[in-house]
């Protein structure tokens, strides 16, 4: 027997409308940290990767911040290019 009975987290979040931003924040901080890491990999400064990207240097700090999701699929897409990964988007 559980004794463990409630709600998940996700629900939780869900009930308090919540459950969206924090999975756009969490894929954006794994998507940023992944960022850095190539760049510094690859010891670029941030406007050689920025031209590297296809993009512009502002669009690359919005890339970098963690938690900032305001950022065009597009971008999304050459940065997954950039890291040698490819970005999948699923309506579920």
């Amino acid at each position: 027997m559980n004794k463990h009975k409630g709600s998940t987290f996700d629900s939780f979040l869900e009930e308090e409308d919540l459950l969206e931003d924090v999975e756009a924040i969490a894929i954006k901080r794994v998507i940023a940290y992944e960022l850095e890491e190539k760049i510094k990999k690859k010891h670029l400064s941030k406007s050689a990767a920025a031209h590297k990207i296809g993009t512009s240097r502002s669009a690359l700090d919005r890339l970098l911040d963690p938690v900032n999701t305001s950022i065009t699929l597009h971008t999304l897409i050459k940065a997954a290019h950039f890291i040698g990964k490819k970005l999948h988007v699923s309506l579920a």
